[in-house]
């Protein structure tokens, strides 16, 4: 199975989150490579049925490399907290 774009509900979801993220912490917001690389994240997860950064390489073709996949786990100043507080919130 191939993995080029995150499922429509995911996206959808993304959207949401970021929307109510933004309402909750002005400024906070994903930026537009966070969203996607968590849609690509949470779309491996579906696909695969594992977290595992080589598995979502292979599905995307290697469009997703293994080394940006971690590094933007890893070292992105993505809000984790705040996006924990939100998706409990909704």
């Amino acid at each position: 199975m191939l993995m080029n774009a995150p499922a429509t509900f995911i996206q959808s979801y993304i959207d949401d989150l970021n929307d109510a993220l933004n309402q909750l912490k002005p400024g906070a917001a994903l930026t537009r490579i966070q969203a996607a690389w968590l849609g690509a994240c949470l779309t491996g997860i579906l696909l695969m049925n594992s977290v595992c950064w080589a598995k979502f390489e292979r599905a995307s073709l290697g469009d997703c490399k293994v080394a940006a996949l971690s590094w933007v786990f890893r070292k992105a100043s993505i809000p984790w907290d705040w996006l924990l507080r939100v998706d409990q919130s909704k």
